[in-house]
């Protein structure tokens, strides 16, 4: 794979994660009241929510694996858990008011939002690239 071509799957797979992070933001807030995020903090809390969820992941999965494996399943949405907490402690842009139920209900909500959004984003990107390519014909 040439370097161009694969820097650039680099950064549409950052891009569909960071997506996928910013909707399931948006899915807990517009869906859960005890679930507020500002505007004006939006991108930065996306981006250290994605962050924070890349690299909890992966330990994770490594101590369920090593230490209970039947834990496995359930590692994405302890990974936003994770992320909503940091993000949330990090910056006002993100609240969250509500008791534990409201932070297992949004990490839940993340969670299925970003799990289906970074397999329907590719999707929609590939669309769009092959539509805008057929324009430029």
């Amino acid at each position: 794979v040439p370097e161009g071509v694969a820097r650039t799957r680099m950064l549409v797979r950052a891009l569909v994660f960071l997506g996928s992070a910013a909707l399931g933001l948006l899915a807990a807030a517009l869906i859960l009241d005890d679930v507020e995020v500002t505007a004006s903090g939006f991108v930065v809390t996306a981006v250290i929510f994605a962050v924070v969820q890349s690299l909890v992941t992966p330990l994770l999965e490594k101590v369920a694996r090593d230490k209970a494996s039947a834990l496995l399943g359930g590692v994405g949405v302890v990974a936003a858990l994770v992320a909503l907490l940091v993000a949330s402690l990090v910056g006002d842009a993100l609240t969250i008011s509500g008791g534990v139920g409201t932070w297992v209900l949004a990490a839940l909500i993340v969670w299925v939002v970003t799990a289906l959004a970074t397999v329907l984003l590719p999707v929609v990107l590939t669309r769009l690239g092959v539509e805008s390519a057929g324009d430029r014909d």
